[in-house]
This record gives C-alpha cells, structure tokens and sequence, in this order.
C-alpha cells in the first residue's frame, strides 16, 4: 500500500510540475511502456482557444471556452481539487464490486435511460451531478441518442447541445475524471464525444488521447476495438498518429490472444493500407485461423475491411463469399450492395456468388426499388459480369411501363445493356423502343454531352432511332459540343456513331452524316503487338506458302487488327483462262485480334459492347474475325499457344488433337 501511495503522490507531483510550464513536456523519465515510447518529449500539445462557432448544416465545430485554453492558474487550481476529491487513499479505499452495484441501482441512470436526445441528457446533469463512470455514460447515451434520428433533427439536435449552458460543464468533468475512468469508459467517451462532433484539435480530445497513450498497454481486446472506432474517424494528428503506433505494437505483440472476430476486424481497418506486409500477413492468418467462428455480419464486414486495407487474399475472400451466398436472402440492400462495391475494388469475382446474387434481385424484383435496382445493375457492369437473369427481369419492367424511368435512370441502362452486350433475344425490339420512346420525351432536357453519350450506346446496340439521331446531328447541338470539354473522348463518341452510319447503314427517312469537323484527326495507332501473339503468327504461316501476314492494321481510321492473314479459301479450284476469280473473291481474310479480358464478359466468350461492334463492323467489311484471349497467350507453353492459333485460322488443317477453340458467332 506505502508503495501504491508513492506512485500516486509522484504522479500528481508530475501532473502539477507539467502544468507549472504550459508549453514544456516533462523531461523525468516515465515507466518504459509501448506508448510511452511513443509520446513525443519535444512537441508541445496544440490547443486552439476561441469561442466555440459551430455551423450545424456544414457540420463543422471550431473550438470552444469550455475546452480550449490551458491556464497556469486555472489548471494549478484543477489540480488541487483532483487531489482533493480523489486523493491516493480514496482510490485505495475504493471496492470495485460494490460500486458496480451502486451503478447498477442508480437512480440516475435511470433517470438517463429515459432520455431521449443530449439535451435531455444535459438537463439532467444540471439537477444531478454525475460521478466518474455516470460521465461516460452521459456522452454514450448522448450520442445513441442522436444515432436513429433524421439528418435535419440531428443537426437540430446537436446544435441545442452545443449552446447548452451545462454542456461545458459536461466536458470539464469529462477531463477531470478521465484519470479515475475505467479503461472501457475512456474509450467510449473519447469514440462518443468524436461522433457527436467535439473537435479533434479541442482540449478534453486532446487530454482523452494522451490519456489513451498513456494507458494504452493495459487496454483489454474490448478496449481496444472501441478505441480503433474512435480512431478510425479522426484525422491524422500528432496524438493521434502516435497513438495509431502503438496500437499497431499492441495489435502485433498480443494478436495470438485475439478471440473476437469484430475486434481483430476493426483493428484491421484502423491498421488500414499502411501496416507493414509482414503485420498484414499475420493478420490474414488470424482471420484465417477464425473463419469457423464468422456469421454472416462477419462475412461482410470483412470483405469491406480487406477492401478498405488493400488485403487481396482468395482463401479469405472464399470463405466470406461461401458465407454470404448460403444466406443471401437474409442480407438487406446496402450490405450487399457494400459486399458487391468491396469485390470490384479488389478486382475479385466470384462467379458463384454474382450469379446467385443475380438470381436473387430477379426473383424478389418487386421489393427493391428502381434506384436500387440500377444500382445493383452498375455494378455488376463494373464488374464485367452480365446478370443475364437480372437484364431479363428489369428489361420486362422497362417494357411494362417505360415513362417512371427519369432521364438519369434512362442513361444507366442504355450504358449498362449496350456495355455488357446483352441481346434479349425475343424482347430486344421491344425493349429498345421502349428505351427510344422514354428518351425522345426528354430530348429537351438533356445535355448535349448526355445525348452524344445516349447515341453512341445505341449505336453499339445497333438501335438507330431518327428523332435522337436527328437531334445530335442538329446545327445548334453540334456547336454545343464544339465548346465542350474533353475533345478526345467526344470524337471517339463521334467516330462511332459515324462508323455505324456508314456501315450499319440504318433505315432513315433522310440520310444522316456526321460532319468531319466533329470526327477530330483519325485514331492513332495503338500500342505494337502483342508479342507471343506475334511470334505464335508467324510460327504458323512459316508453313503456309499461300498465305499472307499483316500486322497492326488499321481499318476505317477506327479498329486496329493485331494482325490480317489472307489466305485461299479452301475448296477453292484454282481458276484458269478467261474464267478466273480475283484474287479478293478466291481469298478469305482473318482478322486476328488479342482480346483481354476485360473485353469479355466474366466467366464468358461473350464480347462486351465496344468489342461486339467492332466484330460487326469487321465482318461487313468482309473480314472473318477471330479471337485470340488473354488466357490463350498467358496460360500456354508456346507449342500449344501455337496449336491454338493454327486451329483457329486454318479449321480445315486442325487434327482432332488439337484443343478445341471457339469460334466468333455471327
């Protein structure tokens, strides 16, 4: 006990000797801890003074009376009333157990539990002087209070809060206990004060974080999740970044005795992109070593935390899906909307779970709303997968009632559909007038730039209407754009449509050109080709006497071909005399292109929109395309990448040893 004293009485002895010089950190060593080591000597604490101006609808908070100026004589008295009411021999004195039960029965907790907004809570401390641990509660409840309410009444609410007389009062009993709170208390205060909007350069955060610091290695797993919320939305300060430090030592050094799935998730994301690979390893490896524990909250929130955390690992990312597809039906919008968002940040897609996901928006059509739908919708075409069950259904909605779709809504399914390629086979007529009609209703509304964009995913759809054509081509829209922004991307738009003018060649009542000041300078030549690509062709022409290699052609100022093989078309009997055939009717050109992946539609061969176009508009140029993958290339030993491309362009010589290839359909 003689010892427990000393302690006390040199800490208080240190607090007033810090305070006798305002801007100057303690130059006695402190106990070696991983926090204390992480306390800047030099730094002095940064507290701005000021009367508080708060504007509620911006939702920012400057500095306040109550918790802004740090003065020697009013700090010095501070001190001495702590000693007073909490002095070494009071704590000593103190019984855990029965003071828990005195919170328990409470009438004043109570009394809070019936109070439904801060100032209520407010209200009630000016009647009742909370104690210690009833301070953390009062911030708590405060800021549960305002977690259900509407934006407009929790700006309201809050702006009663900070003119409260007695919330000033609130905040220097916040500091002046937070040395007598319990670990757990101290991190919800801080994580409360910072969710109702106290500002992180004010005193009582500042005095929070420090105190966190200093008591940082005897914080429980709990403790240290809720300290990781809090954390997470404050900016980086020196206090913070410091404390940010020693959680990560604390996080590594006891990350075997982590039991909690929603602890270790949160410290990961406080951790966030910059902890150190070998630290992000081990953190995999806990997640992985607890994945029997996951529930379906578990399961989302991690794909959101490895997301957050730049954290790519498939076997995580496995389970987490597995996990979310067995119980797909019980996950509200927005997580499942997160989880979806989460997958395309990490460029991982499970094709197991954007089908059933897929399958389940289709089949429950009705309880979702418009906006939700499309949402779903964009990012399935984010992710470059055709949720062919889901197109299906939405297209039979547009059909059904075409006017509730606004100009934006008609925008992000003319982007969607044209950009997946999706045909409709039965419906496709019906569904893309559906789509003419709604938007010739709202020509007057759009933008010059909207329309361009609306006509070029028509286009690609190979859906010609008049009245929108008309309109883009009109005088005064075309000098619209001339003034726009982005010339490059707006004459590839228009090189387009005049591609699919020229060749389409759609039924008009008058003719339509694009005029050549809005087509800019003609397509630059890409990037050369693909090497193995290239090595591949002329390993299977060195044979070929009669046929012909070009590489990166360009066709129409427009599509670049990796590379033309003509060669004779088989069967063909060599013509003699007067009765020869020219050399463009005896010969069949291929047009071999390297298509990526992101060409495709996942899990596919089916091309997407800008892909399909140029297919199209290549066989009506009398070309026979053929694709060439990226997994054709990457994924092959260079005898079989071989064998591939001479199947592909010489079908009639493939042995039935050779791989099976797939070829373009019309």
């Amino acid at each position: 006990m003689t010892i427990r004293v000393t302690n006390e009485v040199m800490r208080w002895s240190l607090r007033f000797c810090c305070r006798r010089f305002l801007w100057k950190r303690p130059s006695v060593p402190v106990p070696a801890s991983v926090s204390d080591a992480l306390l800047s000597r030099n730094d002095p604490m940064r507290f701005w003074p000021g009367r508080l101006n708060h504007n509620c609808s911006s939702g920012t908070f400057t500095a306040t009376r109550f918790y802004c100026i740090w003065n020697h004589g009013e700090d010095t008295k501070d001190t001495h009333r702590l000693g007073s009411e909490h002095s070494p021999s009071a704590d000593l004195i103190l019984d855990q157990n029965s003071s828990e039960q005195r919170q328990r029965s409470s009438p004043f907790l109570k009394l809070l539990h019936l109070c439904g907004s801060p100032s209520d809570v407010l209200d009630l401390t000016s009647r009742y002087s909370p104690e210690n641990r009833q301070v953390s509660n009062c911030l708590n409840h405060m800021w549960f209070s305002t977690k259900k309410m509407l934006d407009d009444q929790r700006r309201y609410e809050l702006r009663l809060m900070f003119d409260h007389p007695e919330f000033e009062s609130l905040l220097q009993r916040a500091m002046s206990s937070v040395r007598h709170m319990r670990d757990n208390d101290i991190a919800y205060s801080l994580l409360s004060m910072v969710n109702l909007g106290v500002p992180q350069q004010s005193r009582v955060i500042q005095t929070f974080l420090r105190t966190c610091q200093e008591r940082l290695n005897e914080f429980d797993e709990k403790t240290l999740s809720i300290l990781a919320s809090a954390l997470d939305h404050m900016k980086d300060s020196p206090n913070v970044t410091a404390l940010k430090e020693g959680m990560r030592l604390v996080v590594e050094v006891r990350l075997p005795e982590i039991k909690s799935v929603l602890a270790l998730q949160t410290m990961m994301r406080l951790l966030g992109r910059d902890a150190p690979k070998e630290l992000s390893q081990k953190l995999e490896a806990k997640a992985l070593s607890m994945t029997d524990q996951f529930n379906l909250p578990n399961a989302q929130h991690m794909i959101s935390t490895m997301a957050t955390n730049g954290l790519h690992s498939k076997p995580l990312l496995k389970v987490c899906c597995g996990k979310i597809r067995e119980n797909i039906h019980d996950i509200p919008f927005n997580r499942l909307y997160n989880v979806l968002k989460s997958c395309k940040d990490l460029h991982y897609r499970d094709v197991e779970l954007l089908t059933t996901t897929s399958d389940h928006v289709a089949s429950t059509l009705d309880i979702w709303t418009n906006k939700q739908l499309l949402l779903f919708l964009s990012v399935f075409e984010r992710l470059l997968f055709c949720p062919t069950s889901l197109m299906e259904a939405y297209a039979d909605k547009v059909i059904s009632d075409p006017d509730a779709l606004t100009l934006k809504d008609l925008l992000c399914v003319l982007k969607v559909y044209s950009s997946l390629n999706y045909g409709l086979q039965r419906k496709r007529q019906q569904f893309l007038d559906s789509l003419s009609h709604a938007l010739i209703s709202y020509l007057p509304k759009m933008s010059a730039l909207e329309l361009l964009k609306a006509v070029s995913c028509l286009c690609l759809l190979n859906h010609f209407p008049a009245p929108i054509l008309e309109q883009l081509l009109s005088v005064n829209t075309l000098e619209q754009l001339a003034s726009a922004k982005f010339p490059k991307s707006k004459e590839r738009l228009f090189q387009r449509v005049d591609l699919c003018l020229r060749l389409d060649r759609p039924p008009l009542p008058q003719p339509l050109t694009v005029p050549s000041s809005a087509l800019g300078d003609p397509a630059p030549l890409g990037p050369s080709v693909n090497p193995r690509l290239s090595q591949s062709l002329q390993s299977v022409l060195a044979d070929e006497v009669n046929a012909a290699l070009q590489e990166m052609l360009v066709v129409e100022n427009f599509y670049i071909i990796d590379g033309v093989v003509t060669k004779p078309l088989p069967n063909q009997p060599r013509a003699t005399g007067e009765g020869s055939i020219s050399p463009a009717e005896s010969s069949q050109r291929i047009a071999v292109i390297y298509t990526p992946n992101s060409s495709l539609c996942f899990g596919t061969s089916h091309p997407r929109g800008p892909l399909a176009v140029k297919i199209r508009h290549l066989k009506i140029l009398g070309y026979t395309p053929v694709l060439v993958t990226e997994q054709h290339l990457q994924s092959l030993s260079e005898k079989e990448r071989t064998d591939i491309i001479r199947g592909l362009i010489f079908p009639e010589d493939a042995s039935e040893t050779q791989p099976k290839v797939e070829h373009v359909r019309s």
